[in-house]
């Protein structure tokens, strides 16, 4: 049985696609099977595999509207034990074509449910902002995955994304958690980024992952060349961070389902 894990906050920049992209890449490295659905009209944790997003038959867009069923959305082996659900501007248009439409907050649910006793884990990418499409992410989640900058005003927003989440759990998704709390953008150098982690930890009862994502010039790279960082760089910190934070995921995971 697989683990869906969606990654969300609505302020945009915070490393949710870098997430995307470089954990399901390293769950992938560690021998389990991924699916990676991209819910972001902008595209980029697809195009960050490599896919170009703009001449595909059939997306997460397709997908919604009915017009296609999920296998004929998914591409196969992007890379060695990744399938990429992909997504492009085209989505953008959903949430008016929706409107009215019953039950829309499960059309994602209802579609991943035949395929995903197929994946080990099901990472999905938000977008930046509480919609629709966010909505649906959670919706079919085990679990939502914040990403959060170290930054003075980190905590701003995710007060209400944690409203969101049990807005969701309440009302259509009762399975629903909160997975945790990831840092991403860490300067060690920095004062800030300790005081931000710091601070988040003190007035946030969630998990914290121990794994801090560095900001590092390899991780900002490896996108434009289409492929995730552990293949980009695999020496590199930003490489490694990832590859921590899978072993955490995965642990984590292991522990939830011998209880």
């Amino acid at each position: 049985m697989g683990r869906i894990i969606a990654i969300a906050n609505q302020k945009g920049g915070v490393g949710k696609t870098t997430t995307s992209i470089n954990l399901s890449a390293c769950l992938a490295e560690k021998g389990k099977k991924v699916l990676v659905i991209d819910t972001d009209p902008q595209g980029n944790t697809t195009s960050g595999y490599g896919i170009d997003k703009n001449n595909l038959d059939n997306t997460i867009y397709e997908l919604v509207l009915g017009e296609c069923s999920i296998r004929d959305c998914i591409i196969q082996n992007v890379i060695e034990n990744v399938s990429v659900l992909p997504s492009n501007v085209n989505l953008a248009a959903a949430e008016i074509e929706l409107i009215g439409i019953d039950k829309k907050e499960y059309i994602l649910k209802n579609e991943v449910d035949y395929i995903k006793e197929e994946y080990d884990f099901i990472i999905i990418d938000c977008p930046p902002s509480l919609n629709m499409l966010t909505i649906n992410s959670m919706t079919t989640a085990d679990s939502v995955l914040v990403p959060i900058q170290c930054e003075y005003y980190a905590l701003e927003g995710l007060s209400q994304l944690i409203h969101t989440v049990n807005l969701v759990k309440e009302r259509l998704n009762p399975d629903l958690e909160m997975e945790g709390v990831v840092f991403t953008m860490y300067d060690s150098r920095t004062n800030l980024s300790m005081q931000v982690v710091e601070n988040v930890k003190e007035n946030l009862h969630q998990k914290v992952y121990s794994t801090l994502i560095p900001r590092n010039i390899r991780l900002a790279e490896a996108p434009s060349y289409g492929i995730p960082i552990n293949k980009y760089d695999a020496k590199s910190a930003g490489a490694e961070a990832y590859m921590n934070l899978a072993d955490e995921i995965i642990e984590l995971h292991n522990e939830s389902r011998n209880h």
